[in-house]
């Protein structure tokens, strides 16, 4: 396989036959978290040939950069349409502020895609910027085409690859999500995470809350969701109705599909994968 990376941009922690492709795992010194980061690549067989389009999926709470790799069957769907797949953590890992690992939907490993603007958190958190470095580093040493760039997420990272492709629609030129967190602003997780990364002023969070982000005039490409009517956290979390509705009266083209018998897990995912990443081939080609 003459397409295993090697680059002194990032070390290598494994590398892995799969599907024809190669399924990597990586590290690399971020500039915009100004630690240590790791990320996963999918090689398709054809980024073998050439350059293949890239689909980004941020990972939801408590997650890393292997979850999606490793168990939402996606490989084997991205193999058979050329698309390569990168995933990255979710927050900072090599750094302990106080209270970042009290609570497991909060500090690590929920870093919810935002650039923290209050103390101890800005230094650090500062997930959205951090996607758009890796963005960078994949088109620089992958075999990954810069104008077919693709990006979904689930839950906190549903919410991610939601407001990151509404503020980025020339980067990413396709957006979808499982279970996202559509309204932030209006949830438990979100408040939570707002308040502390964002502050008190509540203005400052709809640049981070999608359903204001459409309410505000940003717009995308024709969006792909699906969320589980089972879904433990529907109602008190994630409010995609009001997602729609922002959508609607915006002209802001979406699809939500309501999956009866889902919950908010990776069976959910992996049951649904196949049809993301049809969405994703066919806007990036």
């Amino acid at each position: 396989m003459a397409f295993l990376s090697t680059s002194e941009a990032f070390t290598t922690r494994s590398q892995h036959a799969c599907f024809g492709g190669v399924q990597g795992f990586y590290m690399h010194d971020s500039s915009a978290i100004g630690l240590p980061m790791r990320f996963s690549v999918y090689q398709p067989p054809q980024a073998a040939h050439g350059s293949v389009p890239v689909v980004f999926f941020l990972a939801g709470l408590t997650c890393t950069d292997e979850t999606f790799m490793v168990k939402a069957g996606a490989q084997r769907i991205a193999a058979e349409l050329g698309l390569m797949l990168v995933a990255c953590d979710t927050s900072p890992r090599d750094i302990e502020l106080p209270g970042d690992r009290d609570y497991w939907d909060f500090g690590v490993g929920a870093g919810f895609y935002l650039d923290a603007t209050e103390q101890p958190w800005a230094k650090h958190y500062r997930m959205g910027s951090y996607v758009l470095e890796l963005r960078e580093l994949v088109l620089k040493h992958f075999s990954a085409q810069a104008e077919h760039v693709g990006i979904m997420g689930h839950s906190m990272g549903g919410h991610g690859a939601l407001t990151i492709g509404l503020k980025n629609p020339a980067l990413f030129q396709s957006v979808s999500a499982f279970a996202p967190i559509a309204a932030p602003s209006d949830c438990p997780w979100g408040e939570k995470a707002f308040s502390h990364y964002l502050g008190d002023d509540r203005s400052s969070w709809r640049a981070y809350d999608a359903t204001a982000l459409v309410e505000d005039g940003q717009r995308t490409t024709a969006l792909l969701v699906d969320q589980g009517l089972d879904d433990q956290f529907l109602i008190n979390q994630l409010h995609p109705a009001r997602f729609e509705a922002a959508c609607l009266a915006a002209g802001q083209p979406l699809t939500l599909r309501r999956q009866s018998g889902y919950d908010h897990g990776y069976y959910f995912i992996s049951s649904f994968i196949a049809d993301h990443l049809h969405h994703h081939a066919q806007l990036l080609r």
